[in-house]
């Protein structure tokens, strides 16, 4: 299954790397294909600072876990997504947050789920039947079940 990562649930990750979401993206690379866009990167350097104030760890540290965190995760240049669906995700997002545009734009282009905890998007997304979302729940759930079959 293919799925989108947004940025909420990477920093969810590396906040709290032993939580179902850290688990999640670390081990679960044979059942789910993982990608996100470039735009994770600059926001990682973005909030870079505030990382490392909140996990505490220094700067090598926190390079070494965002690798670990993000070493299953396939890196797609939002580039590569047709201006078309990127107007048509801006239209759908105008009211919701646009700021989620790559994510979204590239979970319809790659026909992926987009895995987020943001529930405003999520809430936003659903009435416009763009894209399937995923929580975190939902995903554990699915994982459990693949693990057992």
């Amino acid at each position: 299954m293919k799925i989108v990562v947004d940025t909420n649930i990477v920093f969810s990750a590396l906040l709290n790397p032993g939580s179902k979401i850290g688990k999640i993206l670390i081990n679960s690379k044979k059942h789910f294909q993982f990608y996100t866009c470039y735009f994770l990167k600059s926001e990682l350097l973005k909030h870079r600072s505030k990382l490392l104030k909140l996990t505490r760890l220094s700067s090598l540290e926190l390079d070494e876990l965002e690798f670990l965190i993000t070493r299953n995760i396939t890196f797609i240049n939002e580039n590569l997504i047709s201006v078309k669906t990127i107007i048509a995700t801006e239209k759908v997002l105008t009211y919701i947050d646009l700021n989620d545009t790559p994510f979204v734009a590239l979970a319809k282009h790659i026909g992926a789920k987009l895995w987020t905890g943001d529930k405003e998007l999520m809430i936003g997304l659903k009435p416009k039947q763009f894209i399937d979302t995923l929580t975190t729940a939902e995903l554990s759930d699915l994982l459990d079940k693949l693990e057992r079959d």
